[in-house]
């Protein structure tokens, strides 16, 4: 994989069914013979991979059958289909609990735009890919000072609720440092822990700007009736 100043080549890509931002922590299970290869290279390289929503297609690589007959069609695989931009995974946390299985920790870095992809033989996805240049630091508008307390307050109470749990290796799901003045960073971290479908997630991650991704996220705060806790 070559690494100019703004483009990466044949990166190799790992679709879900979820929306990993920058800065965001991402778990990851690992059994697929296609990504066992590409982890353990990545880790070994110490180089990324690219996590891409899907739009079609299951995170998991399924047999497709012909309707009504159960049979094998095609390629034999069902279709998979992404949304044209993700972000980068770094991964931070590498174990091999046992043979054919992975467990990963991973943190999000930069956005890319996929210029061309192609699938492998053997399943895994591969892709020419432009960069895309980090979020601006603004600082949180006035109007908009609601969504950084609010974020504040549930972390505060979800650090107290694993605390009082007592459990052990329980970590919260907001990676520090806290931005709490940096608009892209509340917006994603807010885009992370809100039930959103992953569509809705793709939209706001794809987003230029982080003032228009804070305030999207505030009319959703709006509409699912969210109330800043006590």
């Amino acid at each position: 994989m070559s690494l100019p100043s703004s483009t990466l080549t044949q990166l190799p890509l790992f679709p879900l069914q979820s929306v990993l931002f920058p800065g965001g922590a991402l778990p990851l299970r690992i059994f697929e013979v296609r990504y066992l290869d590409m982890i353990g290279r990545c880790h070994k390289a110490g180089e990324p991979f690219g996590v891409v929503c899907l739009s079609e297609g299951s995170a998991e690589r399924k047999r497709a059958t012909s309707e009504g007959s159960g049979k094998p069609s095609g390629d034999g695989f069902a279709h998979e289909a992404f949304f044209p931009v993700g972000t980068l995974a770094r991964i931070t946390k590498f174990e091999r609990p046992q043979p054919g299985l992975m467990m990963i920790g991973c943190v999000g870095t930069q956005r890319f735009r996929i210029q061309r992809s192609e699938q492998l033989k053997h399943g895994l996805w591969v892709a020419d890919v432009e960069l895309i240049a980090d979020d601006s630091v603004v600082p949180v508008p006035d109007d908009l000072h609601f969504t950084r307390e609010a974020l504040q307050v549930l972390v505060r109470n979800i650090a107290d609720s694993i605390e009082q749990s007592g459990e052990a290796g329980v970590q919260m799901p907001l990676l520090e440092p806290y931005r709490w003045n940096d608009c892209g960073w509340l917006a994603n971290r807010w885009s992370e822990l809100l039930p959103l479908a992953p569509a809705l997630k793709q939209r706001f991650m794809a987003l230029d700007s982080p003032v228009l991704r804070l305030e999207l996220v505030a009319d959703t705060l709006g509409q699912i009736g969210f109330k800043l806790p006590e």
